[in-house]
């Protein structure tokens, strides 16, 4: 089930200055790298990389996707939640979505990616312009159940195409962490 309970009205992304407190130096370089995460984690994983949707359709957006999106409160869009996998094992839950009224007659079918990467689909396509990164503790409730946990980092940006606007949540579970601090020269 999605997860569009707007229970957390004061919810705030960030920018990386802002942040208070700040990530340590692993987090903060997963965070903020502009690149494609789905690249990353198949480097990672050693190309054991794999998406597995978990709901796709309809719904009403919630306040803080429509606010990002420059949206009326309530605005339907088409909202995406995978799993991004290592070896299996969920590294990474990502919520994706765009409104409504911008994804009719764009010609992205965001209904038809299946267990493909949205992400890699946004990198590949040069007239997507990627905004600011933003970051926030993802609230818990918003999670699905087999992975909650309190206080997880969440990335948000937003990626412009035309009239098109793809806000993409990504959110990083600990089981990355314990993978990215073993093989990685950064954490």
């Amino acid at each position: 089930m999605p997860h569009t309970n707007s229970i957390f009205p004061t919810l705030q992304w960030l920018p990386q200055p802002l942040l208070s407190p700040r990530p340590d130096a692993c987090a903060l370089d997963w965070l903020f790298d502009e690149g494609s995460l789905t690249r990353r984690l198949t480097r990672l994983s050693n190309d054991h990389f794999s998406v597995t949707p978990l709901f796709e359709g309809w719904q009403p957006l919630r306040a803080d996707e429509c606010t990002a999106l420059d949206l009326a409160e309530g605005s339907e869009g088409w909202v995406r939640e995978v799993y991004l996998r290592g070896h299996g094992q969920p590294w990474v839950f990502a919520r994706s979505v765009a409104a409504r009224s911008a994804l009719q007659g764009d010609g992205l079918q965001m209904d038809e990616l299946g267990s493909r990467s949205l992400g890699e689909l946004l990198f590949c396509d040069r007239a997507f312009q990627r905004r600011a990164i933003e970051v926030c503790h993802y609230p818990e409730a918003w999670l699905p159940a087999d992975v909650r946990a309190r206080e997880l980092w969440g990335r948000r940006s937003r990626f412009d195409r035309g009239a098109l606007s793809v806000l993409v949540a990504e959110v990083f579970l600990p089981r990355l962490w314990s993978v990215a601090r073993a093989y990685s020269e950064n954490c």
